[in-house]
């Protein structure tokens, strides 16, 4: 973790989120998490301010310097109090819409930049003695890994509870003056310009002979190549951001995910985005869209800390653009075709010149960057229909102060024209799937927890991995009385997974797509809880 000193500045990506950021449209990572238990929010606060020793970043603000001369450093707040950052809420019904709704709610609003940017909700009475925390985190603090690293920080392996140490007194360092601030900012404005030119031209260099000495044939470079230069085409959803904003999720056991992977020889992340892929497809065509030789673009962020814990805070990411034609129906050639091109875009080293070009944004000195940014996300351009990140979690279940974390629900920032996001994060044998979105543009969410698990339920039907049915008993011709024919359906093998209790087998998940085309089904998640 940072040592977290006055002065440090943050780099060109951390700072872009900043200014990219404007007034209703929060650039936050968060979280959702749902524990077997009610928690004190004196506890709570009490528990975390041990914890911020082992991040002392959290103590910090970003400060920008006079006429934003160089880009903001980190300084301590000196007005820094625990019960600014974690709060409570108690829910009325204490159902999971409501809590929905709740998240929804707190994910729209832009957090003070006088004060440390991260804040804890922690919400009570939630049906099944539950209670969940709304963790959010502004992403120029951390981007997914790091905010993982974050949460392993407060969460512990065991649910035995250690009694809180009574940390020493924190010693808030010297606020430097204005003059100072702008001095410095000129000072390193240039010699961080300089640095940024020199690493552009090495980056350049080291992609070009990256691509140069990629193995791949000519045949399967021309049949790619149309699609990724393509412009994006706009969905009905990717429209500027007006906000506020939605959130819903949906769940799908892991097990079910790794045997649709082995069945088709592609990987976990390939099973995600195709998921994705007819998920959004069957979203579309509910709203009217043609997708006759339509494309869908995904952007995918890769983390690029080769080695490392994934501790270190800031954003290490470079962006994977996946494009995949929407007219591929079958759901195991779906899978294939998106196997094909993130193999191809990994051997090419696409991620690499996608990060290149965004390097070069950092040439661009940091007062444009702070006066064009906010405007930016105003402008009608669609660079990727959404963003879909998928971060692996940790299989064994994790505490907080006794309490076992049961659910665990990732939430990715929206706005510009990527106005429907959604991300991935696998947990203690449990894939979760958090969609975020403005619902001007996406009014109706929540109805893609239902179209994830029609998907989910056609990839398994297609790998052959749905629990088999008997067929229907005939009525006996010697019964007088005609009876109605009955269909049992049969135990899964131990070697098949079904889908959870919340997700719907194919022929429910079929009926219930038909009762969201007539715009009459009810929200779809059926846990007890709502």
């Amino acid at each position: 973790m940072s040592n977290g000193q006055n002065g440090e500045r943050l780099s060109w990506g951390d700072a872009l989120f900043l200014y990219l950021e404007r007034a209703g449209m929060p650039l936050n990572i968060a979280c959702v998490s749902i524990f077997d238990g009610d928690l004190s929010l004196d506890d709570c606060r009490d528990f975390i301010e041990s914890k911020l020793p082992l991040v002392p970043r959290y103590y910090q603000r970003p400060v920008a310097p006079p006429f934003n001369v160089g880009f903001p450093s980190w300084e301590d707040d000196p007005e820094f109090d625990i019960r600014r950052h974690v709060k409570e809420v108690r829910l009325k019904r204490g159902t999971e819409t409501e809590l929905k709704q709740l998240a929804g709610k707190l994910l729209s609003t832009v957090m003070d930049r006088r004060h440390p940017l991260w804040d804890v909700t922690v919400v009570h009475g939630l049906r099944g003695n539950r209670a969940a925390m709304v963790i959010r985190l502004h992403h120029c603090l951390a981007d997914g890994i790091a905010g993982l690293a974050l949460m392993n920080v407060l969460l512990d392996t065991h649910r035995d509870v250690r009694p809180v140490a009574a940390g020493k007194p924190r010693v808030t360092q010297p606020q430097r003056d204005s003059l100072s601030l702008l001095l410095e900012g000129c000072i390193s404005s240039y010699s961080e310009l300089i640095e940024r030119v020199l690493r552009a031209q090495s980056d350049f260099t080291g992609a070009l002979l990256q691509t140069l000495g990629g193995a791949w044939p000519n045949d399967e470079f021309a049949k790619y190549l149309p699609e990724l230069t393509a412009p994006t085409e706009r969905l009905f959803f990717n429209k500027v951001y007006q906000g506020p904003q939605g959130f819903a999720w949906a769940q799908i056991p892991t097990d079910a995910i790794k045997r649709i992977r082995k069945s088709c020889n592609a990987t976990h992340n390939d099973v995600v985005l195709a998921l994705m892929t007819a998920t959004i497809r069957r979203y579309a065509e509910l709203h009217g869209e043609n997708m006759k030789g339509r494309l869908f673009r995904m952007t995918v962020p890769v983390n690029v800390r080769f080695g490392e814990d994934g501790s270190e805070l800031g954003n290490r990411i470079l962006f994977l653009p996946v494009t995949v034609p929407f007219e591929v129906r079958g759901a195991r050639k779906l899978l294939e075709a998106v196997h094909e091109r993130t193999d191809f875009l990994k051997r090419s080293h696409v991620a690499e010149w996608v990060g290149l070009a965004a390097g070069l944004l950092g040439v661009v000195p940091a007062p444009l960057q702070a006066l064009v940014g906010p405007l930016a996300s105003t402008l009608p351009l669609a660079l990727c229909n959404m963003i879909c990140t998928n971060i692996r979690g940790p299989d064994e279940p994790l505490y907080f102060l006794g309490r076992k974390m049961i659910e665990w629900y990732p939430y990715v920032p929206v706005g510009g024209q990527m106005t429907l996001n959604c991300a991935v994060l696998s947990y203690c044998e449990v894939t979760y799937f958090g969609f975020s979105g403005d619902i001007k543009a996406a009014p109706d969410l929540r109805k893609l927890e239902a179209l994830l698990h029609l998907s989910a339920a056609e990839l398994l039907k297609t790998s052959r991995l749905e629990p088999r049915r008997t067929k229907p008993r005939k009525a006996k011709k010697r019964t007088p009385i005609r009876r109605k024919s009955s269909v049992v359906q049969a135990s899964a093998p131990e070697s098949e997974v079904p889908l959870p209790a919340s997700t719907t087998s194919p022929s429910q998940a079929e009926r219930r797509a038909q009762e969201i085309s007539a715009g009459d089904a009810p929200l779809t998640h059926s846990s007890a809880a709502d």
